[in-house]
């Protein structure tokens, strides 16, 4: 963990170097990147669902089963 801190708290340090505008361009980037994750993150849970809904690996139940098993 501290050296996480260590390795988030230099990009720190040179983020609040750049002037800034080039901390704004950063930003930007930074967003889009995680947009992109994001989005990468999510077509692969919708792929993996489509396979598994193909392979009748589901379950059917009511909203109330489906409360009942988030529950547990």
């Amino acid at each position: 963990m501290t050296q996480q801190i260590s390795t988030l708290q230099k990009a720190l340090n040179v983020v609040e170097s750049l002037d800034p505008e080039e901390q704004a361009i950063l930003v930007d980037i930074i967003s889009k990147r995680l947009s992109q994750q994001r989005r990468n993150q999510l077509l692969t849970e919708v792929a993996q669902a489509r396979h598994d809904y193909q392979q009748r690996n589901i379950k059917q139940g009511s909203v109330s089963d489906l409360m009942a098993e988030l529950d547990e």
